[in-house]
Protein backbone atom coordinates (compact mmCIF):
# COMPACT_ATOMS: atom_id res chain seq x y z
CA UNK A 1 0.00 0.00 0.00
CA UNK A 2 2.92 2.50 0.77
CA UNK A 3 4.27 1.63 -2.52
CA UNK A 4 1.29 2.33 -4.36
CA UNK A 5 0.73 5.55 -2.15
CA UNK A 6 4.20 6.75 -3.55
CA UNK A 7 3.61 5.98 -7.01
CA UNK A 8 0.11 7.81 -6.74
CA UNK A 9 2.36 11.03 -5.38
CA UNK A 10 5.32 11.36 -7.97
CA UNK A 11 2.81 10.26 -10.96
CA UNK A 12 3.01 13.89 -11.78
CA UNK A 13 6.19 15.06 -10.95
CA UNK A 14 7.96 12.79 -12.68
CA UNK A 15 5.85 13.27 -15.65
CA UNK A 16 6.94 16.97 -15.56
CA UNK A 17 10.29 16.34 -14.50
CA UNK A 18 10.48 13.74 -17.77
CA UNK A 19 8.95 16.51 -20.09
CA UNK A 20 11.77 18.73 -18.33
CA UNK A 21 14.29 16.43 -19.63
CA UNK A 22 12.99 15.53 -22.64
CA UNK A 23 13.16 19.58 -23.17
CA UNK A 24 16.68 20.00 -22.36
CA UNK A 25 18.01 17.13 -24.15
CA UNK A 26 16.56 18.29 -27.47
CA UNK A 27 18.17 21.51 -26.96
CA UNK A 28 21.49 20.00 -26.31
CA UNK A 29 21.45 17.55 -29.46
CA UNK A 30 19.78 19.96 -32.03
CA UNK A 31 21.23 23.44 -30.82
CA UNK A 32 24.37 21.61 -30.41
CA UNK A 33 25.14 23.89 -27.47
CA UNK A 34 28.90 24.24 -26.14
CA UNK A 35 30.04 26.35 -22.83
CA UNK A 36 28.11 27.71 -20.63
CA UNK A 37 24.17 26.75 -22.47
CA UNK A 38 25.48 23.04 -22.59
CA UNK A 39 26.45 23.03 -19.23
CA UNK A 40 22.99 24.20 -18.25
CA UNK A 41 21.50 21.79 -20.49
CA UNK A 42 23.84 18.97 -18.28
CA UNK A 43 22.92 20.43 -14.92
CA UNK A 44 19.07 19.72 -15.82
CA UNK A 45 19.29 16.75 -17.32
CA UNK A 46 21.73 15.46 -14.29
CA UNK A 47 18.92 16.66 -11.92
CA UNK A 48 15.94 14.84 -13.26
CA UNK A 49 18.38 11.38 -13.84
CA UNK A 50 18.61 11.91 -10.07
CA UNK A 51 14.96 12.20 -9.24
CA UNK A 52 14.41 8.73 -11.52
CA UNK A 53 16.97 7.35 -9.23
CA UNK A 54 15.48 8.65 -6.29
CA UNK A 55 12.23 7.00 -7.54
CA UNK A 56 13.80 3.65 -8.48
CA UNK A 57 15.10 3.21 -5.08
CA UNK A 58 12.29 4.38 -3.15
CA UNK A 59 10.10 2.02 -4.70
CA UNK A 60 12.39 -0.54 -3.79
CA UNK A 61 12.74 0.12 -0.31
CA UNK A 62 8.56 0.32 -0.01
CA UNK A 63 8.03 -3.24 -2.07
CA UNK A 64 6.88 -5.87 0.42
CA UNK A 65 9.28 -8.50 -1.17
CA UNK A 66 12.32 -6.92 -2.37
CA UNK A 67 13.96 -9.70 -4.51
CA UNK A 68 11.05 -10.12 -5.91
CA UNK A 69 9.84 -6.48 -7.20
CA UNK A 70 13.94 -6.01 -8.26
CA UNK A 71 13.58 -9.36 -10.50
CA UNK A 72 10.39 -8.51 -12.29
CA UNK A 73 11.43 -4.80 -12.52
CA UNK A 74 15.04 -5.37 -14.33
CA UNK A 75 14.12 -2.81 -16.94
CA UNK A 76 13.57 -0.10 -14.26
CA UNK A 77 16.59 -0.54 -13.35
CA UNK A 78 18.59 -0.44 -16.76
CA UNK A 79 16.88 2.87 -17.35
CA UNK A 80 18.27 4.17 -14.45
CA UNK A 81 21.75 2.61 -14.91
CA UNK A 82 21.81 2.84 -19.01
CA UNK A 83 21.72 6.31 -19.41
CA UNK A 84 24.82 7.06 -17.92
CA UNK A 85 25.84 6.73 -21.56
CA UNK A 86 25.15 9.92 -23.08
CA UNK A 87 23.42 8.14 -26.66
CA UNK A 88 21.24 6.24 -23.82
CA UNK A 89 19.90 8.86 -21.54
CA UNK A 90 16.58 8.95 -23.25
CA UNK A 91 15.66 5.56 -22.11
CA UNK A 92 14.97 7.66 -18.70
CA UNK A 93 11.64 8.92 -20.62
CA UNK A 94 10.69 5.38 -20.45
CA UNK A 95 9.31 6.63 -17.60
CA UNK A 96 7.00 8.69 -18.74
CA UNK A 97 5.75 5.93 -21.11
CA UNK A 98 4.64 3.26 -18.26
CA UNK A 99 3.29 6.54 -15.89
CA UNK A 100 0.87 6.81 -18.86
CA UNK A 101 0.53 3.37 -19.28
CA UNK A 102 -0.47 3.17 -15.45
CA UNK A 103 -3.06 5.84 -16.16
CA UNK A 104 -4.18 4.04 -19.24
CA UNK A 105 -4.66 0.99 -16.91
CA UNK A 106 -7.54 -1.50 -18.04
CA UNK A 107 -9.26 1.59 -19.13
CA UNK A 108 -11.47 1.90 -22.16
CA UNK A 109 -10.59 1.49 -25.76
CA UNK A 110 -10.26 5.11 -26.55
CA UNK A 111 -7.80 5.76 -23.90
CA UNK A 112 -5.68 2.86 -25.06
CA UNK A 113 -5.96 3.90 -28.63
CA UNK A 114 -4.69 7.47 -27.43
CA UNK A 115 -1.54 5.72 -24.98
CA UNK A 116 -0.30 3.99 -28.25
CA UNK A 117 -0.83 6.94 -30.09
CA UNK A 118 1.16 8.94 -27.94
CA UNK A 119 3.39 6.34 -26.72
CA UNK A 120 4.55 5.83 -30.35
CA UNK A 121 4.93 9.64 -31.12
CA UNK A 122 6.87 10.28 -28.01
CA UNK A 123 9.20 7.25 -29.16
CA UNK A 124 9.91 8.16 -32.64
CA UNK A 125 11.07 11.71 -31.66
CA UNK A 126 13.11 10.42 -28.30
CA UNK A 127 14.78 7.70 -31.20
CA UNK A 128 15.56 9.96 -34.05
CA UNK A 129 17.23 11.87 -31.09
CA UNK A 130 19.38 9.37 -29.94
CA UNK A 131 19.91 8.03 -32.65
CA UNK A 132 20.87 11.73 -34.07
CA UNK A 133 23.39 11.75 -31.22
CA UNK A 134 25.07 8.96 -31.60
CA UNK A 135 25.60 8.85 -35.20
CA UNK A 136 26.23 12.43 -36.91
CA UNK A 137 30.26 12.61 -35.62
CA UNK A 138 30.77 9.33 -36.26
CA UNK A 139 33.29 7.99 -39.65
CA UNK A 140 30.91 7.28 -42.56
CA UNK A 141 27.80 8.53 -41.17
CA UNK A 142 24.48 8.09 -43.07
CA UNK A 143 22.31 9.58 -40.15
CA UNK A 144 23.83 13.29 -40.19
CA UNK A 145 20.54 15.49 -39.96
CA UNK A 146 17.05 15.67 -37.61
CA UNK A 147 14.82 14.93 -40.63
CA UNK A 148 16.93 11.71 -41.74
CA UNK A 149 16.85 10.49 -38.48
CA UNK A 150 13.26 10.90 -37.92
CA UNK A 151 12.81 9.16 -41.62
CA UNK A 152 14.75 6.49 -40.01
CA UNK A 153 12.97 5.82 -37.10
CA UNK A 154 9.63 6.01 -38.71
CA UNK A 155 10.35 3.57 -41.50
CA UNK A 156 11.89 1.58 -38.89
CA UNK A 157 9.37 1.42 -36.45
CA UNK A 158 6.17 0.88 -39.05
CA UNK A 159 8.45 -2.35 -40.39
CA UNK A 160 8.76 -1.05 -43.42
CA UNK A 161 13.07 -0.86 -43.45
CA UNK A 162 13.69 0.75 -46.91
CA UNK A 163 17.67 0.51 -45.67
CA UNK A 164 18.41 3.67 -47.46
CA UNK A 165 19.16 4.86 -43.87
CA UNK A 166 21.07 2.72 -41.14
CA UNK A 167 22.81 3.33 -38.27
CA UNK A 168 27.05 2.57 -38.29
CA UNK A 169 27.87 2.86 -34.69
CA UNK A 170 27.18 0.33 -32.25
CA UNK A 171 25.22 2.34 -29.83
CA UNK A 172 23.07 3.18 -32.72
CA UNK A 173 22.47 -0.14 -33.71
CA UNK A 174 21.70 -1.01 -29.85
CA UNK A 175 18.62 1.80 -30.09
CA UNK A 176 17.29 0.62 -33.92
CA UNK A 177 16.86 -2.76 -32.01
CA UNK A 178 14.35 -0.91 -28.90
CA UNK A 179 12.57 0.68 -31.71
CA UNK A 180 12.39 -2.40 -33.59
CA UNK A 181 10.87 -4.15 -30.74
CA UNK A 182 9.02 -1.04 -30.28
CA UNK A 183 7.24 -1.18 -33.67
CA UNK A 184 6.33 -4.79 -32.77
CA UNK A 185 4.16 -4.06 -30.01
CA UNK A 186 3.21 -0.99 -31.55
CA UNK A 187 1.54 -3.43 -34.51
CA UNK A 188 0.37 -5.49 -31.24
CA UNK A 189 -1.33 -3.02 -30.06
CA UNK A 190 -3.34 -1.72 -33.32
CA UNK A 191 -4.04 -5.23 -34.42
CA UNK A 192 -6.27 -5.92 -31.24
CA UNK A 193 -7.65 -2.58 -30.73
CA UNK A 194 -9.03 -3.06 -34.20
CA UNK A 195 -10.58 -6.63 -33.50
CA UNK A 196 -11.70 -5.36 -30.33
CA UNK A 197 -13.80 -2.69 -32.23
CA UNK A 198 -14.74 -5.39 -34.57
CA UNK A 199 -15.96 -7.36 -31.87
CA UNK A 200 -17.56 -5.05 -29.71
CA UNK A 201 -19.47 -3.44 -32.99
CA UNK A 202 -20.85 -7.57 -34.20
CA UNK A 203 -21.64 -7.60 -30.22
CA UNK A 204 -23.87 -4.66 -30.10
CA UNK A 205 -25.73 -5.70 -33.26
CA UNK A 206 -26.48 -8.69 -31.90
CA UNK A 207 -27.54 -7.45 -28.65
CA UNK A 208 -29.58 -4.70 -30.90
CA UNK A 209 -31.53 -8.04 -32.50
CA UNK A 210 -32.20 -9.60 -29.64
CA UNK A 211 -33.83 -6.76 -28.02
CA UNK A 212 -35.90 -6.36 -31.33
CA UNK A 213 -37.04 -9.66 -31.02
CA UNK A 214 -37.60 -9.93 -27.74
CA UNK A 215 -39.69 -6.52 -27.76
CA UNK A 216 -41.66 -8.14 -30.86
CA UNK A 217 -42.44 -11.28 -28.62
CA UNK A 218 -43.64 -8.99 -25.93
CA UNK A 219 -46.43 -7.42 -27.81
CA UNK A 220 -47.45 -10.63 -29.44
CA UNK A 221 -47.75 -12.22 -25.74
CA UNK A 222 -49.32 -8.79 -24.92
CA UNK A 223 -52.21 -9.21 -27.92
CA UNK A 224 -52.73 -12.59 -27.25
CA UNK A 225 -53.87 -11.94 -23.74
CA UNK A 226 -55.60 -9.10 -24.87
CA UNK A 227 -57.80 -11.42 -27.08
CA UNK A 228 -58.12 -13.81 -24.68
CA UNK A 229 -59.37 -11.89 -21.83
CA UNK A 230 -61.90 -10.11 -24.65
CA UNK A 231 -63.32 -13.60 -25.43
CA UNK A 232 -64.16 -14.40 -21.81
CA UNK A 233 -65.76 -11.24 -21.47
CA UNK A 234 -67.83 -12.25 -24.62
CA UNK A 235 -68.59 -15.62 -23.52
CA UNK A 236 -69.89 -13.78 -20.34
CA UNK A 237 -71.91 -11.59 -21.50
CA UNK A 238 -73.78 -13.21 -23.79
CA UNK A 239 -77.53 -14.73 -23.03
CA UNK A 240 -78.20 -18.33 -21.90
CA UNK A 241 -80.68 -20.16 -24.71
CA UNK A 242 -83.74 -21.91 -23.24
CA UNK A 243 -84.48 -25.20 -23.28
CA UNK A 244 -87.41 -25.36 -25.35
CA UNK A 245 -85.63 -23.42 -27.70
CA UNK A 246 -83.35 -25.31 -28.30
CA UNK A 247 -84.93 -28.37 -28.20
CA UNK A 248 -86.99 -26.65 -30.93
CA UNK A 249 -83.99 -25.82 -32.99
CA UNK A 250 -82.36 -28.97 -32.72
CA UNK A 251 -85.67 -31.08 -34.05
CA UNK A 252 -86.42 -28.33 -36.32
CA UNK A 253 -89.47 -29.15 -38.95
CA UNK A 254 -90.50 -32.88 -38.04
CA UNK A 255 -92.37 -31.32 -34.62
CA UNK A 256 -94.81 -29.57 -37.03
CA UNK A 257 -98.57 -30.96 -36.67
CA UNK A 258 -101.45 -32.06 -39.31
CA UNK A 259 -105.01 -30.17 -38.46
CA UNK A 260 -108.23 -31.87 -39.33
CA UNK A 261 -108.47 -30.39 -42.60
CA UNK A 262 -105.25 -31.85 -43.92
CA UNK A 263 -106.21 -34.91 -43.44
CA UNK A 264 -109.82 -34.04 -45.91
Amino acid sequence: MKQKRWQEITEWPLTVAAGVFLAAYTWEVLGQLTGATAAIAEVVINTTWVLFVLDYLTNLLLAERRGRWFVTHLFDFIVVALPILRPLRLLRLVTLVSILQRRAGAAFRGRVILFAASSTALLLFVASLAMLDAERSAPGALITTFPQALWWAFVTITTVGYGDLYPVTGTGRFIAAGIMLGGIALIGVVTATLASYIVERVTQQDETTDKQTQEQVRELTDEIRQLREELRQHNTTRPPRSEHGTAASETGSPGIRRGPSDAT
